[in-house]
């Protein structure tokens, strides 16, 4: 299944808008917090993971979706709900904490919620995969169009959550998928050091359900196999899990000094970038000349300016809303 022209072009733009989308927000985010680090200073408070290098997964992925179809992702989640469509200018708003965020401020970059697109998130790990099948259960018995995808990271493979959802997905032939983005690092653990198997798609045997591998983080590989692992769930023939080889290009989270990574890694990583990538690949492919993707650069960033002045301009919430919208009275 190889994507149109078309499809391309969307992946590789909302590449680029998750990409100057973090790096403003990387920015923005140690305002305040030099040159004594708290987290707690600054116009972003807490704590902030960065999804640069991972952009080909939600986009390969998400290439295949509509509103009807449900995300649930990770702590680490700017690609996928960008990918996703959910609004940036309200996602921006959410992450600085303002009134006009997709929760009001509540919840910040660990806890997006867009009911507009099907889209949530979550800081647990593994969460996610619970909340997935719940909602391709009731799709299958309401017999509702769509499926729920569930990405998560390699070290989720090893919490309960997962197998309990992967065990209940191949039972009950849910119309989900399990995406894992395996970029090597669980927090600074090694895969190889907390993974009994070396690719966590050999697991899907034991539930009875397709397991895929996609090796070097390729946009065009993942909409191929995604593809194909989407229409299947439409088909009403089940789940299925793929893992992708994917890169983090930045530390866990903002502060990370990334010390455990051996020598060389991190350039070795930022030689095999995705989206320099990507875009020589469509220009040598002819799907596009430098012109086209300027151009598509340029209505990126100005799509990011946008939304990053309209999260400065907006107000924080009241004090009071600390107390609405947390538990339900009668």
């Amino acid at each position: 299944m190889d994507p149109t022209k078309d499809q391309k072009l969307w992946m590789y733009e909302n590449m680029v808008l998750s990409r100057r989308f973090e790096e403003r927000i990387e920015k923005i985010y140690l305002e305040g917090k030099t040159p004594a680090f708290n987290m707690a200073d600054g116009p972003i408070p807490g704590e902030m993971h960065l999804s640069n290098g991972q952009e080909p997964v939600a986009v390969g992925v998400c290439a295949h979706l509509t509103a009807e179809d449900a995300v649930t992702a990770t702590h680490r989640p700017h690609h996928q709900a960008i990918a996703k469509g959910v609004d940036l200018k309200a996602m921006a708003a959410e992450i600085f904490g303002k009134a006009t965020g997709l929760s009001g401020g509540r919840g910040g970059h660990m806890h997006l919620f867009d009911p507009s697109v099907n889209f949530a998130c979550a800081g647990i790990i593994a969460q996610g995969c619970g909340p997935a099948c719940g909602t391709a259960l009731s799709r299958k018995l309401q017999g509702k169009p769509g499926v729920a995808v569930s990405f998560l990271g390699e070290g989720a493979a090893n919490q309960g959550a997962f197998h309990e959802a992967m065990n209940l997905a191949a039972l009950w032939k849910l119309p989900v998928i399990f995406v894992i983005e395996d970029n090597a690092w669980g927090i600074s653990v090694a895969k190889s050091d907390a993974t009994s198997v070396p690719r966590n798609d050999v697991r899907a045997a034991g539930y009875g359900i397709p397991g895929h591998y996609i090796e070097g983080n390729d946009p065009y590989a993942i909409f191929d196999v995604a593809g194909q692992a989407i229409a299947r769930a439409r088909a009403g023939e089940g789940p299925t899990l793929i893992e992708v080889e994917t890169y983090r290009l930045a530390g866990h989270f903002m502060g990370d000094a990334e010390q455990y990574r051996p020598k060389g890694e991190k350039e070795a990583l930022f030689a095999r970038d995705p989206i320099p990538a990507m875009r020589a690949r469509l220009i040598a492919d002819g799907d596009a000349t430098e012109k086209d993707l300027d151009r598509i650069e340029a209505r990126a960033a100005e799509t990011v300016d946008e939304a990053i002045q309209f999260a400065r301009d907006s107000a924080l919430a009241p004090e009071t809303d600390a107390l609405t919208a947390v538990f339900a009275t009668q």
